[in-house]
């Protein structure tokens, strides 16, 4: 039996980020036992995955980082780029594997974080503690007590809401024989693929060096494609329109994000919470997270080191999120064209700006600057009809 003040479930980046923020308490500060509880290797733990966030100079993970950016590009259907310097920001490329290597080395040196592989079955929190219940790989049972439960694993359903949209891709890391890439400019939204009726799709482009990049095919849709679908974009966009020439893909990367005005549940039961996606971490609009999950572990371990109520913050702001409720309504209805709609905001609001929006660091003044630039009267519209929708259940990815 294991005995801990703190739990943490899964070592996604929220877990990992807890995990290490526990692990790295400032002198003085109120010491705090946890064990971190990773499912083994196989289906239940994550694959390799990119990570990208905006912050401004230096950040705590930087030594993990594989590149970081000023310069962002995005162009329009027609084939307009635009381009801009997003200073004092830093847009920062992480892989998972160097994310969990770094906060490895961390734990090895930590006498108050342990981590333990087991296969998590059940938890049952009161306001006195939680129970976990697991699996070890070997099939011996696991029981595990601790105070306070942060449950970061992904959850099975997603909670009923009016909009559900998936954010769904597929990456291909490549090498290609000339040197066709700038290593210094970020491609974030490539509109110059084909549109689909409703939602939208665009391509992604991290490059890493003169002859290395990350290359996606983004689409936000209700339903995701068959594989041979993001193949077959993939290689229409790398040869039609980036015109890499030859090349090899080196590896793979897919991922499903749900965008949802869902509302998630943070406090299951009286010690225990969600963290990360599953506590609503997930930017509706954009399907970032990376940004919300530093906010929400830097608050709850700041607490614990404090003896301080540990409840996990609000992802995102309320104001943030009834924007993006809209926004998701207005593209899920068809009423705005989704590829003009992101195309149009980055031409007429500053790229640094706009990424401040989107991380729900601006003001009330800045949001209503950037709304206006938005098709006034389909946001209104949509408005006006979304207190009369029913939320629903939505089986998710």
């Amino acid at each position: 039996m294991v005995h801990a003040e703190v739990a943490v479930l899964g070592a996604g980046a929220a877990g990992l980020s807890l995990a290490h923020r526990l692990a790295q308490a400032a002198p003085g500060a109120r010491r705090v036992s946890a064990v971190l509880v990773d499912a083994p290797p196989g289906p239940l733990r994550p694959p390799s995955r990119t990570w990208c966030f905006w912050e401004q100079d230096a950040g705590p993970f930087d030594a993990a980082l594989t590149a970081e950016w000023r310069s962002l590009r995005v162009h329009t259907p027609a084939g307009r780029p635009i381009q801009d310097d997003i200073a004092p920001l830093r847009y920062k490329m992480l892989r998972s594997d160097d994310f969990e290597r770094l906060v490895a080395r961390g734990l090895a040196h930590s006498d108050d974080v342990r981590r333990l592989e087991a296969t998590v079955e059940t938890v049952h929190g009161d306001a006195r503690g939680a129970e976990i219940r697991a699996r070890a790989a070997d099939g011996r049972p696991v029981t595990v007590h601790a105070r306070w439960v942060f449950d970061s694993r992904p959850l099975a359903r997603l909670p009923a809401a009016r909009t559900t949209l998936l954010q769904h891709f597929r990456g291909w890391f490549v090498r290609t024989e000339r040197p066709v890439f700038d290593p210094a400019t970020v491609d974030l939204m490539d509109f110059r693929v084909p549109q689909p009726p409703r939602g939208l799709a665009f391509g992604y482009l991290l490059p890493t060096g003169r002859h290395e990049a990350l290359v996606e095919y983004t689409r936000f849709s209700d339903a995701v494609l068959p594989r041979e679908a993001y193949e077959d974009e993939l290689r229409r966009y790398t040869q039609d329109v980036l015109r890499l020439g030859a090349f090899e893909v080196t590896a793979t990367e897919t991922g499903v994000i749900p965008m949802t005005d869902a509302r998630f549940t943070r406090r299951p039961a009286p010690s225990v919470f969600r963290i990360g996606a599953a506590g609503g971490a997930t930017r509706p609009s954009t399907g970032y997270t990376f940004s919300a999950v530093q906010r929400q572990t830097r608050a709850v371990a700041d607490a614990l080191h404090a003896g301080r109520d540990p409840a996990p913050p609000p992802a995102h702001p309320a104001r943030s999120r009834a924007m993006d409720a809209v926004m998701l309504r207005a593209l899920d209805s068809g009423r705005v064209d989704g590829a003009a709609f992101f195309a149009g905001l980055f031409a007429r609001v500053p790229m640094e700006r706009l990424l401040r929006f989107l991380d729900g660091g601006t003001r009330l003044r800045e949001d209503l600057s950037v709304g206006v630039r938005t098709p006034v009267l389909p946001m209104l519209r949509t408005v006006a009809e979304l207190p009369w929708l029913a939320r629903t259940p939505s089986a998710g990815p």
